[in-house]
């Protein structure tokens, strides 16, 4: 007669990408589950220090909307990807010089409604992989919501609050940002949305909303832009972002509202 038991918490498996019920080799790990856990451990290494093309995401964009402006391109005033990862304070500025040049570029048209940052952060496996579909989503909601759109701005070695300067200097009402998020063992990819309104310098996490966990196994696309667009149609009637302003999407009941369809009850 077998002694083996069936591990009570394996079925769980199925629910969450945690490392639950892996297993035992004596003390230890059993190979399987070691050998998984330094192939995360390296792609989330990856996702933080590889770079992010630039080049063929432009390409991607000017196909995707080809009646689109060209990005606007900045890099924050770290040097490199190891300063930028020892230096957080420098990722979160420009340099003066491209502060400066921005605000020159769009000095004839003067402000937009709202301005879309994509930048690298954390993980441009985030960006490169997701940032593309939303915006495929996002751009046109925005617009339907009757906002002006300024260029998209692409930003390397990119921290959050970056996004205030570039929205300070395109004088922006309201600064949308895409961002890779700090890489998990379970998910080296995900993309986060950060929005500010009246961005600017010394701004505060306080005073944006922050929409996380954008990617496979996470929130989708279509869940992103639909809170998204709810908070930013919210934000600029409000004039306001961050504590002040709540996600109550959850309290929808009108049947005719179109805003986080998949947040409403069925009947």
């Amino acid at each position: 007669m077998s002694d083996t038991k069936k591990d009570s918490w394996h079925d769980l498996q199925a629910y969450t990408s945690a490392r639950i019920a892996q297993g035992r080799s004596g003390v230890s790990l059993p190979i399987a589950a070691n050998l998984k856990f330094q192939l995360d451990h390296a792609r989330a290494r990856d996702a933080v220090h590889t770079a992010f093309n630039i080049h063929s995401f432009i390409d991607s964009y000017l196909a995707a909307f080809p009646s689109a402006d060209a990005p606007l391109c900045v890099a924050s005033s770290a040097d490199s990807r190891g300063q930028y990862l020892q230096r957080p304070d420098l990722g979160r500025q420009l340099p003066e010089a491209q502060w400066q040049q921005l605000r020159q570029s769009l000095k004839s048209e003067g402000g937009s409604d709202i301005a879309v940052v994509v930048a690298d952060g954390l993980s441009s496996a985030a960006v490169q992989r997701h940032a593309l579909p939303l915006l495929a989503l996002l751009l046109p909601a925005i617009a339907n919501q009757g906002f002006s759109l300024a260029p998209l701005c692409l930003a390397t070695q990119a921290r959050v609050a970056l996004g205030d300067d570039i929205g300070e200097a395109i004088k922006a009402k309201l600064l949308v940002m895409l961002i890779g998020e700090r890489p998990g063992l379970s998910s080296p990819d995900s993309l986060g949305m950060y929005i500010t309104y009246s961005p600017q310098r010394a701004r505060t996490d306080a005073q944006r909303n922050c929409i996380s966990n954008i990617r496979d196994g996470g929130h989708s696309y279509q869940q992103a832009c639909d809170t998204g667009i709810y908070l930013i149609a919210a934000a600029m009637e409000k004039a306001q972002t961050g504590i002040s302003l709540k996600d109550e999407s959850m309290l929808l009941d009108s049947p005719t509202t179109t805003a986080i369809p998949f947040l409403k009850p069925s009947a």
